[in-house]
């Protein structure tokens, strides 16, 4: 034991689950998507448009606000989050040399 040993050092951290933003956007993007194709499909033919043009129409529409629903949604599950974080004390461990688990053949 020699004076160079030392305590292992502490520190605190917060444990959180939070929602990775990029599949809610998706998901808001699709819902976008099956609201255009029911109101592209559901209302009165027009003449002038095929339908296929008028989804087109809808999907560009609805497209931004599906993906900003979907953010806020991620955004609020992040707040959330944020409220049941848990707070931990993690200590660093030194790895002793030779402890790596492989023996050294000669």
């Amino acid at each position: 034991m020699t004076s160079e040993q030392h305590s292992p050092e502490r520190r605190e951290i917060t444990i959180r689950r939070a929602p990775r933003f990029v599949p809610f956007m998706a998901l808001g993007a699709v819902a976008a998507f099956i609201v255009a194709l029911i109101m592209a499909y559901t209302g009165p033919e027009n003449p002038q448009y095929t339908r296929e043009a008028v989804l087109g129409f809808f999907t560009v529409m609805f497209l931004l606000p599906g993906v900003a629903l979907g953010s806020i949604a991620a955004l609020f599950l992040d707040r959330i989050s944020v409220r049941r974080s848990e707070h931990a004390v993690v200590e660093a461990a030194d790895d002793e040399p030779g402890s790596t688990g492989t023996s050294p053949t000669a």
